[in-house]
């Protein structure tokens, strides 16, 4: 089927036919002719599949007529990203070229008074994210109740990112009678609840299950340790014979330790993550996409759903933290029927993670040997620590846990010197018993002595035991701050005198006579 047979204007074919495109993709051939129906449409499409041009293209004839007002868009379409907008205005530049509709995109990093100055002259289309969008409606720079198309794109995206609040509070600025698209490469179950609420009697299409992977796409894992992936990915990329190619991190931080090194060895590498200025952001994607950067070094939020074509590699630097992420990921190679390759970097550790994605995709991923670093094996699930024990007793943190400690020490050590005293002061006190049948000169001076020594080490004793019962009256005090929240945690003995006595109140009481 040729997209002649979808309904579309003359012009608009003209201008598919000048993109280079002769056949529509499965989404296309279903979504086309249910939006130009006038029906409400539910997504479900991978990226790579079409589905911007599925509803670029009818939206484009269905503006065809009429004339858009002040602060008053016809169309909206809403992206949870900035590159994600940036691209969908671009679809609209390339097959609307033939049309004179006009455009605004609404994204942050941009001039306020520019787009508010484009909002004042009407526009045909509005392309906005969720936050920049309501900071216009709040200004009273732009009002909803003219919009006839709106178009959620990426839902799932829009979930994980916590834009669902905003999307609810939008569609509800919008007036009932329009036309309502959702677009996601999963339906979840609140996604599921926002198209019963806010969508009626939708299409519902779904041309691929979500946790496919493209058959042109080649697969395989290479285990490595921590300190040897950064090894591991120049070897790889040495290695095959890269046109362009994206290395995924799961966080900004290993974007950007990952693009310094690829940098510092020569290579003609991007970054892309969510610190970046937007200018910058757009430049970075501008030169990938012309060749100028072969190597795009990304997050998930930031790549998510970018349309770049020749994409030939991509590596994941790290193991996904979800599992459906993997199948985005490795959606970016492989498009249209081209080949593409893809090699993730997993520690012995990464053993559930992995296990996980198999079971997603339904099959297992091929090892990949390498050269310069050598390759381990996953660890089993016996050596993997469980929820449920396995995992080492952690240190104690907090002050209330230091107070506990140190309250137990203080107790230790203050039992260890009462053993210790009580074995010396039998000792002392034994010789005593013995020193009774000397002459009373002797008897007389040598207790005296043994008195004053016994009596400094009896006090000292003292002031060990108050410092001792302070630290464990600090501790319980500390430990029961919190809302009591450790106060059956803490029921340590209070510390007396210990296992011993002192020896002043061993001495015998003289009879009165």
């Amino acid at each position: 089927m040729s997209f002649e047979y979808l309904g579309l204007s003359d012009e608009l074919l003209k201008a598919v036919r000048d993109a280079g495109y002769d056949t529509p993709t499965p989404i296309q051939r279903q979504a086309i002719p249910a939006i130009l129906q006038g029906r409400d449409v539910i997504g479900i499409a991978q990226t790579g599949t079409g589905k911007t041009a599925g509803f670029t293209l009818p939206m484009i004839d269905i503006l065809s007529q009429g004339r858009a007002k002040a602060r008053m868009p016809r169309t909206l379409i809403l992206e949870p990203t900035r590159e994600l907008a940036a691209q969908v205005a671009e679809s609209f530049e390339k097959y609307g070229k033939h049309s004179k509709l006009s455009m605004a995109l609404l994204i942050g990093g941009v001039s306020f008074g520019d787009q508010e100055a484009k909002l004042e002259r009407g526009v045909d289309v509005l392309i906005a994210t969720p936050g920049r969008l309501l900071d216009h409606a709040t200004r009273g720079n732009v009002m909803l109740n003219g919009v006839q198309v709106l178009v959620v794109d990426e839902c799932d995206r829009m979930l994980d990112m916590g834009f669902i609040p905003d999307v609810e509070s939008i569609c509800q600025k919008i007036p009932q009678a329009h036309q309502t698209l959702f677009f996601s490469a999963t339906l979840s179950k609140e996604i599921k609840r926002l198209t019963d609420k806010f969508l009626n009697d939708p299409k519902l299409i779904e041309v691929a299950p979500p946790a496919s992977t493209a058959a042109t796409v080649s697969q395989s894992i290479a285990i490595v340790g921590a300190r040897e992936k950064s090894k591991a990915l120049r070897e790889l990329i040495a290695s095959d014979d890269i046109d362009s190619a994206i290395v995924f991190c799961n966080r900004k931080v290993e974007v950007k330790s990952v693009y310094t090194s690829l940098k510092r060895a020569g290579l003609a590498v991007g970054q892309l993550h969510g610190d970046m200025a937007q200018p910058d952001r757009m430049d970075t994607l501008a030169r990938f996409k012309s060749g100028d950067v072969r190597i795009l070094v990304a997050s998930d939020v930031a790549a998510r759903g970018l349309d770049i074509p020749s994409v030939s590699h991509v590596f994941n630097y790290d193991v996904p933290r979800n599992s459906e992420d993997y199948v985005h990921r490795i959606g970016r190679t492989g498009r249209a029927g081209r080949k593409g390759c893809s090699v993730t970097l997993a520690m012995p550790s990464d053993t559930k993670a992995v296990l996980e994605i198999e079971a997603l995709i339904g099959r297992p991923i091929d090892r990949q040997p390498l050269k310069e670093v050598k390759t381990r094996e996953l660890e089993s699930d016996e050596e993997t620590p469980k929820k449920s024990g396995g995992r080492p007793a952690r240190k104690p943190r907090g002050k209330a846990a230091q107070a506990k400690t140190q309250s137990t020490n203080s107790e230790e050590k203050s039992n260890a010197t009462a053993k210790e005293d009580a074995s010396s002061e039998s000792a002392t006190i034994e010789p005593q018993a013995k020193a009774a049948p000397q002459k009373p000169s002797r008897s007389r001076s040598k207790p005296k002595e043994t008195e004053k020594s016994e009596d400094k080490k009896a006090k000292d004793r003292s002031a060990d035991d108050r410092k001792a019962r302070a630290n464990t009256s600090t501790g319980n005090r500390r430990s029961n701050n919190g809302n009591g929240r450790h106060h059956h945690e803490d029921d340590s003995p209070v510390v007396g005198m210990g296992s011993h006595v002192p020896a002043f109140l061993m001495r015998p009481v003289p009879k009165r006579g």
